[in-house]
């Protein structure tokens, strides 16, 4: 009897395949022969992701939609959202390897899905300035810039372990200080003068 296909299953299995690899060698590094070992063939890597640099956007807006999804941006509770981004970064720590590679192989040029990323962060964007608007929380700094303070605060010692472990500590007490310190240092960033 012939083995049943399974179409979606394979592009699972190709999707996790190429997360890890992409989160651990990059898009030069990344052999779409390792990627194939995961039960599926190149030809149809090709078909279904298209190139190597395709492959890399798709995985990773994926992984950002799922992010936007888990963790939405929060304005009531900025230091229980920043949190929240700390957890599910240690819990999938593939996508800021995934932003720390994008930014190497493009640097500063415009992404393949410059737009669509525009658009999503836009909509992360605007309840901040909503509530900047409405007094809720500081004017004194743009909303996007207040984002991207509070994101690198929640996503820093992640990107950077190695520091975290020898400017703070490695111990589990360590680490729950430092992420009490982020939350007090975010809820300050964007409280009202």
């Amino acid at each position: 009897m012939a083995a049943v296909r399974d179409p979606e299953a394979t592009k699972a299995r190709i999707f996790q395949a190429a997360a890890a690899e992409f989160a651990r060698y990059g898009i030069a590094g990344v052999s779409i022969d390792r990627i194939a070992a995961a039960k599926a063939n190149k030809q149809l890597i090709y078909a279904c992701f298209g190139n190597k640099a395709e492959l890399f956007t798709r995985v990773l807006g994926i992984c950002m939609v799922d992010l936007a999804a888990a963790v939405p941006v929060d304005t009531d509770d900025v230091e229980g959202w920043g949190d929240r981004l700390l957890g599910h970064h240690a819990a999938h720590p593939e996508l800021l390897r995934l932003l720390f590679w994008e930014g190497v192989e493009y640097g500063t040029t415009e992404l393949p899905d410059e737009s669509a990323r525009q658009d999503q962060y836009a909509r992360k964007v605007a309840p901040i300035a909503d509530d900047q608007a409405r007094g809720v929380i500081t004017d004194a700094i743009p909303a996007g810039d207040l984002l991207m303070l509070v994101v690198a605060l929640a996503n820093w010692s992640a990107v950077v372990p190695q520091m975290r472990r020898i400017l703070t500590g490695a111990e589990d007490g360590d680490r729950d200080r430092l992420r009490a310190s982020i939350e007090e240092a975010a809820r300050r960033l964007v409280a009202r003068p």
